[in-house]
């Protein structure tokens, strides 16, 4: 936090009263370690390390192990062209029907409106290790698998004979390599082979002794990763490049041409880095003057002469100056000091935040044994280490320089991932940022901005051609490529162009947090005016006082329509001028601050304002979601859209709008606990928003159960043995959504 900046904070019971100067709080903290009992069975029990661009999912296997790899860059497609001619007469056919109270005949012509599909993230390959057959006899009871999060380290540790066998892993930012090291506790103990590997059309070859190169190709377009590449558009080329140390004394031969075998080594040390031809979301793969093989055995060349210790002593300044500006610690009695506990002001003077309360005593399960028992023992160090994975995830997925963190972060084994592992605009890709300014990681959200930057480039053109608007617009789904017109297939899901509005919050978020004029100046209100200037051209006149959006979707919900249809098109849904009223805001307050309050398109926006259709409670007590009080054919839908007022933005208060605040409770107990993990952190933060603590924690316990990978059908949310939140299946954002909203359950700041 800046220094002097004012925070909220609950005040402890005297005797709860951190002592500074007591060591024994320190010595009884659990290490914030995700803790294993054996072996990866599934994906989701693999230990994730990343350093924002280069991931890897560690297995933690004994006879064979597996090093899942990705590159963020590695995607499906080409450059698109975001522009449909044919949109504007549907687009004026869709509003007569509208207008008309047709809304199930708008929702089917809407169809007209969408596009092709958003291209898919793609994995990298593995590292395969394979040990002799002698591993498979490990002795019982030593085997420990972890991942510390105050070192970004995953580690193995077993036991063949006497001889202790360890490995390392970690992902190099500073340096950009994944640094694998493996030691036995006796000379000349180790022997294994590894190979690179890949679902994507590869090929892998030994380059002398002690490397491996692999190169390989992404689809140009969406198609099954084996057909043939040379009938499709030329698509992203890569490379990785491993290389090998070894021991004083050990042997490295070379098998089929593909695999390197260490014998009699005491330890080896793997080096892998990877890149890709990726220039930009604006050039064409085949036009790409980067060499991923060159760059990648330069990047090799230039950490030649670095020892293991101080690749891993230059990974740990870098991981910590980020990781350990936060530090949280819970009582056992907090739970019980919600409820009574006073309030004070405190200010912060340093730039490391400290939350800090009595600790409760360690204990030696893994750490899904501490899901499962967290109904009944509600044991509070692991809130502390489930708030600190998602700190240690957005610092392992989102780096300065990076894509943006995906629906998986950057951690995908598939060719085809859920969802195409595509930033999804209409809550995903925000929640993954929600902690960058709660959570001190302010760093890690510049990939978003740089994001933001591209789709205001493509969505202009979509404005222009798409809605003949001026400004710029994204819709619901997007990718590496910036895509900005919606996606293919139902309105329900596709037509919806608030996505680059949403994301417009968070320019104006961040200058609140750091009060960087210059930001605000050179990169934020370009694109407010830019996102600005299209919302006031998408709003129309209606047929009352109250300007409209036409048509207007509710993100992913339908209704029933008066004549018993379901529909999802009509007018002015709740979201849309939720989110169009905190863009006009923020543009008012960024324009009072620049000296621009006088500017013509400021003029546009005050005049605009007070046309915005009022939020409206309907006849059952709760927030209405669309414009008229439709029925509503799922009550418990996972979206929150209609509360986007309350929570992420600002014009629901408790102090401010007490009716409408009453109707956001109904509206949450309407809409029931149960959902995806992303929709259970969503109603924490909205619970919180509304001062209800004891509810909020009820979601937290929600959200704390362990998903079954075998059985996922059976689970709504949860929670996997690595920690990773389920939708399920695995969705990223939820881990980042409970880290932001266990901060705002401790300071008033976002929430």
């Amino acid at each position: 936090m800046d220094d002097g900046e004012w925070v909220l904070v609950r005040k402890p019971a005297e005797k709860d009263i951190w002592n500074p100067t007591s060591m024994a709080l320190a010595d009884t903290s659990k290490p914030l370690k995700v803790t294993f009992s054996g072996p990866a069975k599934h994906w989701t029990d693999a230990s994730p390390i990343g350093n924002g661009r280069l991931g890897a999912m560690v297995w933690g296997g004994i006879a064979s192990e597996t090093l899942q790899l990705n590159e963020d860059t590695l995607w499906t497609g080409i450059p698109g062209n975001y522009t449909n001619p044919d949109a504007p007469p549907a687009l004026a056919e869709v509003r007569k029907l509208v207008d008309s109270g047709e809304y199930a005949e708008a929702t089917k012509a809407a169809v007209k409106l969408s596009d092709h599909p958003s291209d898919v993230y793609q994995l990298l390959g593995d590292i395969k290790l394979e040990f002799d057959d002698s591993h498979i006899k490990y002795t019982e009871g030593t085997y420990r698998r972890e991942l510390d999060l105050e070192s970004a380290t995953a580690t193995v540790k077993y036991s063949v004979g006497d001889v202790e066998f360890t490995r390392e892993h970690f992902v190099s930012n500073p340096d950009q390599v994944i640094v694998t090291k493996i030691s036995g506790s006796k000379p000349k103990s180790l022997s294994f082979s590894v190979s690179l590997d890949s679902k994507l059309h590869h090929n892998s070859q030994a380059n002398g002794k002690n490397q491996i190169i692999m190169q390989g190709s992404c689809p140009g377009k969406r198609i099954a990763p084996k057909a043939s590449v040379n009938e499709n558009p030329k698509g992203i080329q890569f490379a990785a490049c491993l290389e090998l140390q070894i021991s004083e004394g050990g042997v490295v031969s070379i098998l089929d041409d593909k695999k390197l075998k260490v014998e009699d080594s005491d330890w080896a040390v793997l080096l892998l880095v990877a890149s890709s031809s990726f220039d930009g979301p604006f050039t064409m793969p085949a036009e790409s003057r980067k060499d991923p093989t060159s760059e990648s055995l330069n990047a090799l060349k230039s950490i030649k002469n670095l020892s293991y210790s101080d690749l891993h002593a230059h990974h740990l300044d870098d991981y910590q100056n980020l990781f350990h500006r936060v530090s949280l610690q819970l009582s056992k009695s907090s739970k019980s000091n919600l409820k009574d506990g006073s309030l004070e002001m405190k200010k912060v003077k340093s730039s490391t935040t400290n939350l800090y309360f009595s600790k409760s005593e360690d204990d030696a399960v893994s750490t899904a044994e501490r899901v499962k028992s967290f109904q009944t023992d509600e044991d509070p160090s692991f809130v502390e280490l489930l708030f600190q994975y998602g700190r240690y995830l957005l610092i392992s997925s989102s780096r300065p320089g990076t894509q943006v963190s995906n629906l998986q972060g950057i951690w995908n084994k598939d060719i085809e991932p859920a969802w195409d592992g595509a930033p999804h605009l209409n809550i995903n890709l925000q929640m993954n940022y929600w902690p960058s300014l709660s959570c001190n990681l302010k760093e890690c959200q510049e990939p978003l901005f740089d994001y933001i930057s591209s789709l205001s480039i493509n969505g202009s053109k979509t404005a222009e051609v798409n809605y003949e608007a001026s400004g710029w617009v994204a819709h619901q789904v997007s990718d590496i490529w910036a895509k900005t017109s919606p996606d293919r297939g139902e309105a329900v899901w596709a037509l919806w162009p608030m996505g680059g509005a949403w994301l417009c919050t968070h320019l104006w978020e961040h200058f609140t947090y750091t009060m960087d004029k210059d930001f605000l100046k050179n990169k934020a209100y370009p694109l407010l005016e830019g996102c600005t200037s299209f919302l006031l051209d998408w709003l129309i006149e209606g047929p009352g006082v109250y300007l409209e959006t036409n048509p207007s979707t509710s993100p992913e919900h339908m209704f029933v329509a008066p004549n018993g249809e379901q529909a999802s098109v009509s007018y002015s849904s709740t979201m849309d001028i939720a989110i169009i009223r905190e863009v006009f805001s923020e543009i008012v307050s960024a324009a009072e601050i620049l000296g621009r309050k006088d500017d013509a398109l400021i003029g546009k926006v005050r005049e605009a304002q007070p046309k915005l259709l009022p939020t409206k409670i309907a006849r059952d007590g709760s927030i209405m979601e669309w414009a008229q009080d439709f029925q509503d054919p799922d009550v418990h839908h996972r979206h929150l859209s209609h509360l986007f007022g309350l929570f992420p933005g600002h014009t629901i208060t408790v102090e401010k709008t007490p009716d409408l605040c009453k109707a956001a409770d109904n509206t949450l107990y309407k809409r029931g606990e149960d959902g995806p993990g992303w929709s259970t952190t969503w109603k924490i933060a909205l619970w919180a928003r509304l001062h209800n603590s004891e509810h909020a924690y009820r979601m937290v316990k929600h959200l704390i159960s362990l998903v079954d990978p075998t059985h996922e059908a059976d689970f709504e949310g949860g929670l996997y043995s690595n920690l990773f939140t389920a939708h399920p299946p695995f969705q990223i954002d939820a881990n980042f959504g409970i880290c932001n909203e266990l901060s705002c359950g401790l300071v008033a700041s976002g929430c």
